[in-house]
């Protein structure tokens, strides 16, 4: 893979997880306790052998450029490995990254710089786990220009992708992104095949094809609206299928794009067979490795008054002080207080639970301290004078807030 070079785009503004993207790009955004979205891309990366890595980043990425240069120092320059990011630097025009494939034109200076004879481009707001060289070998095998990873998907959701018809020789022969009625698989009436937006070209077709894309004015610059159409029939388009290394019958990928489907994929972690493992060390996942104090539980034999967590996920450095976590995923430095029960939520790192309160169903930010009595989870109608809250009832607690002044504000 030292001829291979990865281009991760982490430039998504995230406006439909708002507000948890309020101060910090949607890569950025922590997930399972411990890491950040971003990390499930880069774990793949590392554990794929891909070790030449460039980091495109767009909007509020002050967060995320922090957390990648203190967890993933964990390559070596003077063996030419490298994890750089690049941030919009409008090398080639006055203009922010105006798609997917504009971004990777406005950094091609980067690009040559490599030199390498294939380009892997993922995305790094997906939850998965991949073997990238799997792709590459088959990319090659087939000497394809272009390969385009997929995995089918319900047809009830297949309009939110790109979908893909293709032959039985793997070649991609039609390519809608985000059709109004897609088509099915064939015999699979009830799927579609979907892009997963992963992409391996070779280095020459990428930079011919972006610079043409960059003198179309009628272009919107993206490689699912634009140039994976444009290339389909004109040059070797693959499918490759999506192999999964999570070890599970069911494959697991998530676009965690929204609150509610971000909210569910951190609740398939405290599963007692979770449906995403964690805890695999064929497949190491990394994240940022916190200097705090192991978690700790008090006060269990005192009545009413009892320190807990039960299907959860705890990280180090919480106190949980008299008070009970059920199926919490619970971020390092956290703290719940005595008589306090929390329940079906997510609490990032540095938040407090006052004594007494009651929170279900809940995503506390970082920092946030919950005063004593607080009850949240139980009202949606209160909740939502006072909080983000979803269709689906999950409520964001994210300050500075009307009507809570003693709720201290989020950082990213």
């Amino acid at each position: 893979m030292r001829n291979v070079l990865t281009m991760i785009l982490a430039g998504g503004a995230g406006e439909r997880l708002y507000p948890l993207t309020r101060n910090r790009a949607k890569p950025a955004v922590p997930f399972g306790g411990q890491y950040r979205i971003i990390d499930f891309t880069l774990s793949n990366c590392i554990n794929s052998d891909l070790r030449r890595i460039n980091v495109i980043p767009q909007y509020k990425y002050n967060s995320l450029m922090r957390h990648i240069r203190t967890a993933w120092n964990v390559v070596s320059r003077p063996l030419g490995e490298f994890i750089d990011i690049i941030p919009p630097q409008m090398r080639v025009n006055q203009s922010w990254y105006l798609g997917t494939a504009d971004a990777i034109y406005q950094n091609l200076y980067s690009v040559d710089q490599a030199a390498p004879e294939d380009i892997i481009i993922l995305s790094a707001d997906h939850i998965y786990k991949m073997d990238y060289r799997k792709m590459m070998y088959f990319h090659r095998a087939h000497g394809a220009d272009l390969t385009v990873a997929a995995i089918e998907v319900p047809l009830a959701e297949a309009s939110r992708f790109g979908i893909l018809r293709v032959d039985d020789q793997s070649r991609i022969t039609g390519f809608q992104e985000k059709p109004i009625a897609p088509a099915p698989s064939p015999g699979h009436g009830h799927k579609a095949l979907a892009s997963m937006g992963i992409y391996i070209f070779r280095a020459d077709l990428l930079r011919e094809v972006c610079i043409a894309d960059a003198e179309n004015r009628n272009s919107s610059h993206d490689f699912g609206k634009d140039i994976i159409p444009a290339l389909v029939g004109k040059s070797r388009v693959c499918a490759y299928t999506f192999e999964d290394e999570n070890r599970k019958e069911a494959l697991y990928w998530r676009d965690v794009g929204t609150i509610a489907s971000y909210f569910d994929a951190n609740m398939d972690l405290v599963e007692v067979d979770p449906l995403f493992n964690l805890y695999d060390k064929n497949w190491p996942l990394r994240g940022c490795a916190v200097s705090a104090p192991p978690a700790k539980f008090v006060f269990g034999d005192h009545g009413h008054r009892f320190g807990a967590a039960i299907d959860s996920i705890v990280g180090p450095g919480c106190i949980l002080s008299g008070g009970v976590a059920r199926r919490c995923v619970i971020s390092p430095d956290v703290r719940i207080n005595s008589y306090a029960l929390v329940e079906n939520s997510i609490l990032f790192e540095g938040a407090c639970v006052g004594r007494h309160s009651r929170i279900r169903n809940t995503i506390v930010e970082k920092h946030i301290h919950l005063p004593e009595g607080t009850t949240i989870g139980y009202d949606l109608d209160e909740d939502q004078r006072r909080f983000h809250v979803t269709p689906e009832g999950i409520v964001v607690v994210a300050g500075p807030l009307q009507e809570a002044p003693a709720l201290a504000a989020a950082s990213g």
